[in-house]
């Protein structure tokens, strides 16, 4: 694949993506480099069988939003809607992506799997789970991150042996 040739056909998309999820045209235009940059630096892992290139792209551009806000905006909250408005292809869910995810829920708490089910499964915003759990607004966060963070950890572990890529 020819990064330039991808670079002209999604710098634009990628771009008003990023711009709708940072307000700071300059730090925008900053990620939107970065992103093209671990494209580059990725390009040899990518697997078409498990993610179209749109697909992997957008989230490497999500990933590297989140370490902006992680890393640069301390005092600002990620955006909730920035995990649940990102749309997967039906090509990313086959067979063994799913049974990868199964392992990783099992190995969360019952709380901490509860906030990923209504949050991702059935499309809740975390406020909505709170309504719906009974715990407190900070208290579905925690869960919610925490979550994240040991699935992270899992798909990682489970990339480093060998048996699935992420980025």
């Amino acid at each position: 694949m020819d990064i330039e040739a991808i670079y002209r056909e999604y710098h634009d998309k990628v771009l008003n993506f990023i711009r709708s999820k940072v307000n700071i045209p300059e730090d925008a235009e900053d990620i939107c480099s970065d992103v093209f940059i671990k494209v580059q630096s990725y390009l040899g892992g990518y697997n078409s069988e498990k993610a179209s290139l749109s697909t992997w792209i957008f989230t490497i551009a999500r990933n590297t939003i989140i370490d902006y806000y992680r890393t640069h905006k301390t005092t600002e909250e990620i955006p909730e809607e920035l995990s649940s408005d990102f749309q997967v292809d039906s090509e990313l869910l086959n067979r063994e992506t799913l049974n990868e995810l199964a392992d990783a829920l099992k190995k969360l708490s019952d709380e901490e799997r509860m906030v990923i089910v209504l949050h991702y499964y059935e499309g809740l915003k975390l406020r909505e789970i709170e309504a719906r759990t009974g715990l407190s607004y900070g208290q579905v966060k925690i869960r919610h991150n925490s979550a994240l963070k040991a699935m992270k950890e899992f798909f990682t572990k489970k990339a480093a042996k060998g048996g699935f890529s992420i980025v």
